[in-house]
């Protein structure tokens, strides 16, 4: 693909990192533009999309990753076109669910090619494009955002995380016991998976847990646990699709319930918030550049979680990517160059991510299992609620916009981890808070496991 300069990072860096959609006929649109797909001619991207659609059919796949990112691309940068061609709703974040549960309901169908679903499979757990998407996007967030709104925005950033789980533990338990689910079982089957932030840190090891605890298989609660993270994920998405569209609204609720992006309220002093100056000119030694800091950042922080296995590689390369930031260990030119890098791939690969982790992840047969029984949806979608809604209020308490709050750490928390925060962040438009969702699930899910484990106890 032709690089045009200008179009990488000659532009302010984005309060809405979320992938434009080239069907997007707003003001002053031409019909050429229109009649873009990925920011190409429609009958290019015809001949590619029959290209491929032909090799999945006719498995003439070559392996390795040059087909993971052609088969992933292809599909996102569809879907982005189709949902963004969509008035009203696309401003509720149709292109993002579209890449989210579109290519999961092909496979739930059986119109995927096996080989093509393992191909995908291996593109995302062995090849490592989460990886590459993910770190990309975390380190050009940090790198790239004003050293004065880092320091600010992180002390504040306990009062949400805390205070959310608290609120939600206890309110999710009521709920429970005047449901008959149960105060316990609300509380420790329902809140603590979804709040851990994922699998990693929720699922399985509250399996362990649990089975000891009522002299069961750990994998005969497994089942159950995994269900209610992948409801409560696909409730978060909707619910920051949801965010992003009555933030695009005119009407305003209240003051500072919007930032439009921003996470800090600041009245006096707001220019040292604002972000820095945006890279007037763009070449390819600088998005190099920008590409071998943010992996050295993720070699380094896989190194660390070796020696210090408590905090997850990408907990650990958040952290470097700040101190580096707060520390001023780079020139501001390379600073600039890993938030171009950022912003690239950003605006390119995170729709043709999101297919892969569809395809890879997302099982809708286990989705429409969990939906039997009415009080654990109940409970599940409560929980997702109250954690948005409660990190809303008291981030917006310590001077953060509600709907920011709301997301991150609010959702984020609630959602699968890595993908979830992608598919999250896609929804609401604002990938570039993907630093402060990585420290909200790492450390949060990290506190959510250690309260589990002194509560377990309460199952009987």
């Amino acid at each position: 693909m032709l690089i045009r300069k200008r179009a990488l990072v000659d532009q302010p860096r984005p309060e809405s990192s979320a992938p434009a959609a080239d069907g997007d006929d707003g003001p002053g649109t031409s019909r050429t533009s229109r009649l873009r797909i990925g920011g190409m001619p429609v009958w290019v991207f015809a001949a590619i999309l029959a290209a491929v659609i032909t090799a999945m059919f006719t498995d003439s796949l070559p392996p390795g990753m040059f087909s993971g990112f052609v088969v992933t691309m292809t599909m996102g940068w569809l879907l982005t076109w189709i949902g963004g061609r969509v008035p009203v709703l696309r401003d509720f974040g149709l292109p993002i669910l579209l890449c989210v549960f579109g290519p999961a309901l092909l496979v739930y169908a059986g119109l995927l090619p096996t080989g093509v679903i393992d191909l995908v499979t291996t593109f995302v757990d062995d090849q490592g494009f989460s990886d590459f998407v993910l770190i990309a996007v975390i380190a050009g967030a940090i790198l790239g955002m004003p050293r004065a709104l880092l320091i600010n925005a992180g002390v504040r950033f306990a009062v949400p995380v805390v205070g959310t789980i608290a609120v939600v533990f206890v309110l999710i338990g009521v709920l429970g016991a005047a449901l008959g689910y149960g105060f316990a079982d609300a509380m420790l089957m329902i809140a603590a998976p979804i709040m851990a932030g994922g699998l990693p840190l929720g699922a399985l090891p509250m399996s362990e847990m649990y089975g000891e605890r009522l002299g069961v298989e750990a994998s005969s609660l497994l089942g159950s646990l995994v269900s209610t993270v992948l409801l409560a994920n696909i409730v978060c998405i909707l619910c920051a699709s949801l965010l992003n569209g009555l933030g695009k609204r005119k009407a305003r609720p209240f003051v500072g319930f919007n930032g439009d992006g921003k996470l800090l309220r600041i009245q006096n002093g707001a220019e040292k918030f604002a972000p820095s100056k945006s890279v007037t000119q763009a070449n390819l030694l600088a998005l190099g550049q920008g590409l071998l800091i943010a992996g050295t950042l993720l070699v380094a922080g896989t190194m660390l979680e070796r020696l210090f296995p408590g905090l997850h590689a990408y907990a650990w390369t958040t952290l470097l990517a700040i101190a580096v930031k707060i520390f001023r260990l780079l020139p501001a030119d390379l600073e600039d160059a890993t938030s171009a890098w950022g912003s690239l791939v950003t605006t390119v690969f995170v729709p043709p991510l999101l297919v892969a982790i569809s395809i890879a992840t997302i099982d809708i047969s286990e989705i429409l299992t969990s939906l039997g029984d009415p009080r654990f949806v109940v409970l599940t979608v409560a929980t997702v609620l109250l954690a948005g809604l409660t990190a809303g209020v008291l981030g917006w308490l310590v001077k953060f916009y509600f709907i920011e709050a709301a997301i991150t750490p609010g959702l984020v928390m609630a959602d699968t981890g890595g993908s979830g925060d992608v598919a999250v962040l896609s929804a609401s438009e604002r990938m570039h808070l993907m630093p402060f969702a990585t420290v909200a699930n790492r450390v949060g899910g990290t506190l959510v496991l250690f309260v589990t484990s002194l509560l377990t106890p309460l199952l009987k």
